[in-house]
C-alpha cells in the first residue's frame, strides 16, 4: 500500500532532489512550453507488433486521425513509433523505419502538432527530425557527437532513456530497485554532458524501467514499476526535466486494464515528472489537469 507514512521517508532523505529545479524550454516552431509541471505525450504506433493494441493504427489515415485526436484531448506531444521494443517483435530496418514514419511525422507537423520519434537509430532520428518532428525519443545509446549536432542545428530536443544495454532490446537486465537510480544518475551525466556540448538545449531524462525488464506481468514486476516511478523524483538533481512511461498491468487490473494508466499517473504527478508516456491520451490527461486546481 502507498501511504504517507511510506512515501515521506522517500522524500525526507532525498529532498534536494524532490526541490530541485529543473530547466523550461520552448518548442516556437510548435507554439509549445514546457515548465515545471507534468504534460502527457500520446503514444502512436506504426508497429504492429505493439502490445497495446488501442494505440496501433495501420494506414496513414488511421494514424493522422490519432494524432490529431490526441492533441485534442490533452497530449502536448505525439510519440510515434515504427519499431516494438517488445523481446518477440521483429526487428524493422532503418530505412523501413523512416518510409512509415516520415509522411506521418510531415503531415502532423504541418497541422503544427509536436512529434517526438521513438528509436535508437541516430539516422532514423536525424531523417525524421528534417521532416519535421520536434524530438527524438532516444531510446539506445548513441555516442556521435554529430547526432546530437544535427538535432540541435533544427532546434529539437531529445528524451534521453535509460537502457541497461544498447538499446531498448538488448538482452540486459535491470539492476534491483535500490539500485537503480544511483546508477541511472552516473548514467545521465555522461549523456547530458555529451548532448549539451553539442549544442542541445532542449532535454528531458527518462529512467526507462520498461526496457529489458524480464519479469512476467505480476506482483513482481508492478513492485518494481510502482517503486521506479516513486523514486523517479531523485533524477530532478540533474537539473532536467524527468519523463516517466506510464505503465499498465493486466494481472493487476484484468478487465478494467485501460485504466491501469490513470493509476499509474496519479503516482507520476506525486512523483513529480515532467512528461508521461500514455497510450491513454483521455483518461490520464483529468489528472494532469488537476494541477490547474491544486
Amino acid at each position: 500500500m502507498i501511504t504517507a507514512d511510506r512515501i515521506l521517508p522517500l522524500w525526507l532523505k532525498y529532498r534536494d532532489a524532490l526541490e530541485a529545479p529543473v530547466r523550461t524550454f520552448e518548442f516556437p516552431r510548435f507554439g509549445r512550453r514546457f515548465e515545471d509541471r507534468t504534460y502527457q505525450m500520446g503514444v502512436l504506433n506504426l508497429s504492429p507488433d505493439s502490445t497495446y493494441r488501442e494505440t496501433v493504427c495501420h494506414t496513414f489515415e488511421a494514424a493522422l486521425y490519432r494524432g490529431r485526436r490526441m492533441t485534442l484531448e490533452g497530449a502536448a506531444m505525439v510519440d510515434i513509433g515504427a519499431e516494438s521494443t517488445g523481446e518477440t517483435a521483429d526487428i524493422v530496418a532503418v530505412d523501413r523505419q523512416i518510409d512509415i514514419m516520415r509522411p506521418v511525422v510531415a503531415a502532423l507537423a504541418e497541422d503544427n502538432i509536436l512529434v517526438s520519434v521513438e528509436t535508437y537509430h541516430p539516422e532514423v532520428g536525424v531523417a525524421l527530425v528534417e521532416a519535421g518532428a520536434g524530438v527524438v525519443n532516444l531510446t539506445g545509446r548513441v555516442d556521435d557527437p554529430a547526432f546530437y549536432q544535427a538535432i540541435a542545428h533544427h532546434e529539437a530536443g531529445v528524451v534521453l532513456c535509460y537502457t541497461p544495454g544498447e538499446n531498448a532490446r538488448s538482452d540486459d537486465y535491470l539492476p534491483a530497485a535500490d539500485e537503480l537510480f544511483d546508477r541511472q544518475l552516473d548514467f545521465f551525466r555522461e549523456r547530458i554532458a555529451l548532448a549539451t556540448e553539442a549544442g542541445i538545449e532542449r532535454l528531458w531524462v527518462d529512467p526507462g524501467f520498461g526496457f529489458a525488464l524480464h519479469l512476467p506481468d505480476g506482483p513482481d514486476r508492478i513492485r518494481y514499476q510502482t517503486e521506479s516511478i516513486l523514486q523517479s523524483f531523485r533524477l530532478r538533481e540533474l537539473g532536467w526535466p524527468v519523463t516517466v512511461q506510464l505503465t499498465g498491468a493486466v494481472y493487476l487490473f484484468r478487465d478494467e486494464v485501460r485504466v491501469a494508466q490513470t493509476s499509474a499517473a496519479t503516482l507520476a504527478v506525486l512523483s513529480k515528472a515532467n512528461l508521461v508516456r500514455s497510450h491513454e491520451v483521455p483518461r490520464v490527461q483529468p489528472v494532469l489537469n488537476l494541477q490547474d486546481f491544486a
